[in-house]
C-alpha cells in the first residue's frame, strides 16, 4: 500500500489478471466450437449418373456431381497416369485431351464431359507402339522424377495440334502465317502452363521439336 493506504497494483498481479482473462477467452472460444454448438450436418448430395468415353472405352459412373474429371479418372477409373499436382490449375500435371484439346482435369467437373472423347496418357500409345512424343521424351531424356511427364506429353500433343491449326501464341512473329514456325521460343511459350520441378525444360523442348519435325 502507498502512504494513503491505497492498494498498489503490482506487476505480478497484473500478469495474473492478464492470464486469467486469456483463459476465459480461450474457454469461451472452445465452447463455441463444440460439435453440439455447430450447425446440423448438411444433407448428402445425390449421385449423378453419367457416361464417360475415355481412351476409347465407355464407362458408366454414379458420382457426386462436384467430382472433378481428375478425381473421376484417378479414383474411380483407376487411370492414375494423370497426376494431381497443385489441384488449382497452375502446374499442368493433370493435363488430358478432350475432343483433341488440352485441358486441366482438376478444373473441370466430370459430369460436364458426357459424350466427349477423353484421352489420357494411357491412351496415346497404339498397343506396344509409343506415341511419337512418348518416344521422343525417352530418347531426349526429357524427364527426371517423371511426375509432370504425363501432363507434359498430353499438353504437347494438344499444342502441336494448335500449331497445325494455325493458332498463334503471344510470341508469334507473323500471325498471318497459316502455320506458325515452331521455334524453341514458341514451344516454351505454348508449354508454359506445364511446370517441371526438376527443370528438365531444355530436354522437353528438344523432345517436342523432334516429334514436330518427324511429323
Amino acid at each position: 500500500m502507498d502512504e494513503n493506504n491505497t492498494p498498489r497494483t503490482t506487476r505480478r498481479a497484473l500478469l495474473q489478471a492478464g492470464a486469467a482473462a486469456g483463459l476465459l477467452l480461450t474457454t469461451g472460444v472452445r465452447a463455441l466450437a463444440r460439435p453440439e454448438a455447430a450447425s446440423p450436418t448438411a444433407a448428402p448430395v445425390d449421385a449423378a449418373s453419367f457416361r464417360l468415353l475415355v481412351n476409347g472405352s465407355d464407362y458408366e459412373l454414379a458420382l457426386d456431381a462436384r467430382t472433378t474429371l481428375l478425381d473421376a479418372l484417378r479414383e474411380h477409373l483407376g487411370l492414375t497416369g494423370t497426376k494431381k499436382g497443385c489441384d488449382h490449375g497452375q502446374c499442368g500435371a493433370c493435363t488430358v485431351l478432350v475432343n483433341g484439346r488440352r485441358i486441366n482435369a482438376c478444373l473441370s467437373l466430370a459430369v460436364m464431359h458426357e459424350g466427349d472423347d477423353i484421352v489420357t496418357i494411357e491412351g496415346l500409345a497404339n498397343g506396344e507402339i509409343l506415341h511419337p512424343l512418348q518416344q521422343a521424351f525417352i530418347e531426349r531424356d526429357a524427364f527426371q522424377c517423371g511426375y509432370c511427364t504425363p501432363g507434359q506429353i498430353c499438353s504437347a500433343v494438344g499444342m502441336l495440334a494448335e500449331v497445325r491449326a494455325g493458332w498463334p501464341s503471344h510470341v508469334t512473329a507473323d500471325v498471318g502465317r497459316a502455320s506458325p514456325a515452331l521455334t524453341d521460343m514458341e514451344i516454351r511459350e505454348r508449354m508454359s502452363g506445364n511446370l517441371c520441378r526438376c527443370a528438365a525444360y531444355p530436354n522437353i523442348v528438344a523432345a517436342i521439336r523432334d516429334a514436330a519435325e518427324e511429323a
